[in-house]
């Protein structure tokens, strides 16, 4: 095996480790401030690996690095009547039986004198902000990667600089081939000195400022003569061209052809553009509508993850893929032919898509996630002021063991939904072709 590919697995998943530290972090600091006692701080799941106690906390390192977690007291309320720290020994029926089990181990780990350190006793607001941390840290880390990859890396975008790909003979569109051959007739840019590396600044006075431009300017133009304006090895001119009318491709539609458009005869060249903080912002703010869009859809997006496991049907670019994929993807991004530039770039790109895409996975509004408990703190909340407002006694605090047996089957729907992604990522994985 490539060691490259290797090396990339194991970047991708120490990137992965320190996202994840992260994201807890946006927790334990928050819970600390407002005064829970925290007991663990874990970054991976299973056995641990390595801890160490940090005053009443102990921090550690597990062997699966796929998730992380806070062990914060007090996260469920005891039964209503129940004094605090008071287990009830009795219980009827299945599910209420589930609640009070785990009611009774929530409240096994509140020792004398914790009472007011318990998760469930603080503001609604504190709550809030508590379980907010998490999801927020991985935004902040997004934006970060985003802004190293698009303000200071940049965007590959087509510049207009004459290629060294770009073919010096006029070849129809109607034939399949991308080679010059004798009796090909010289290309307008070619019959007027056009070198590759030359910029192409102006047309017959008209700034060109991107490689857009000078396409819509030649096509308009037509056949006939213009003043063109290149910088050549830094030094401004300008050329005298005749352009000729030709078939081309559509270009908002290839599959259609524009008829005796005008026609220069030059390729672009690809560069890194850097873009600026507001466009970093308008770009990740783009993709959180189409990733939030995506898990609106995903029910059927792993409808097509099951078929491409089990039927063999192509993966789908846009639907999810698991921590085992991104993995690959890291590996393949650092043995691929690409430039190492491109390979940064890519990679950074990985790392930024993910943290986007734990963030807003964590704040939907289900238990276990994050957005279950900020959901929690926000009802509770709204049922405070509306009894202030009211003039109605203090409710008690919104009681999530409640809504237990939903969120076992939520977990196991996510554990189910996990398990598939690792095995389709192993049978049919993503890859950095398709």
């Amino acid at each position: 095996m490539n060691w490259l590919y290797v090396a990339g697995i194991i970047l991708f998943l120490l990137g992965l480790m320190i996202s994840i530290a992260l994201h807890e972090l946006g927790h334990l600091l928050p819970a600390k401030l407002f005064g829970v006692k925290v007991t663990q701080y874990m970054v991976g799941f299973g056995p641990t690996a390595w801890s160490r106690r940090g005053g009443e906390t102990e921090y550690g390192i597990k062997w699966i690095p796929f998730g992380g977690y806070i062990r914060m007291i007090g996260m469920l309320p005891p039964r209503p009547g129940d004094e605090p720290g008071k287990l009830r020994s009795t219980a009827t029926g299945p599910w209420q039986g589930l609640i009070e089990s785990a009611r009774d181990a929530a409240q096994e780990e509140v020792r004398p004198g914790d009472e007011g350190r318990v998760f469930y006793r603080k503001k609604w607001w504190q709550k809030v902000v508590i379980m907010s941390g998490g999801p927020l840290m991985n935004f902040v880390l997004a934006f970060g990667f985003f802004t190293v990859l698009l303000a200071g890396i940049g965007l590959p975008v087509e510049a207009p600089i004459v290629s060294p790909t770009t073919e010096t003979c006029v070849i129809p569109v109607s034939e399949q081939r991308a080679a010059c051959e004798p009796g090909d007739r010289p290309t307008p840019a070619a019959q007027a000195g056009l070198r590759p590396g030359d910029r192409l600044v102006s047309f017959d006075g008209a700034t060109i400022g991107s490689w857009e431009e000078a396409k819509r300017l030649i096509r308009s133009h037509g056949a006939g003569p213009v003043k063109l304006g290149i910088v050549r090895d830094g030094e401004p001119m300008t050329l005298d061209v005749t352009l000729i009318a030709q078939d081309r491709p559509n270009l908002e539609d290839p599959g259609k052809t524009d008829k005796n458009v005008g026609f220069l005869g030059v390729r672009p060249t690809e560069v890194m553009e850097q873009q600026s903080v507001g466009q970093v912002i308008g770009y990740m703010g783009g993709l959180t509508v189409k990733v939030a869009g995506s898990f609106l859809n995903l029910p059927e997006k792993m409808a097509g993850v099951w078929q491409a496991a089990f039927s063999g049907e192509e993966r789908d670019p846009e639907g999810p893929v698991g921590m085992v994929g991104a993995g690959r993807l890291g590996g393949e991004i650092l043995a691929s032919d690409l430039s190492g530039e491109k390979k940064i770039a890519t990679f950074v790109n990985l790392l930024a898509g993910f943290n986007l895409a734990i963030g807003l996975f964590n704040l939907i509004p289900l238990l276990p996630l994050d957005g279950g408990h900020i959901a929690g703190g926000l009802w509770e909340g709204v049922k405070r002021a509306y009894a202030r407002i009211m003039r109605r006694p203090k409710p008690q605090h919104v009681d999530i063991a409640k809504v237990l047996p939903l969120t076992y089957a939520a977990a196991l729907a996510m554990m189910i939904m996990a398990g598939l992604l690792v095995y389709a990522d192993l049978v049919n994985p993503l890859t950095l072709t398709n």
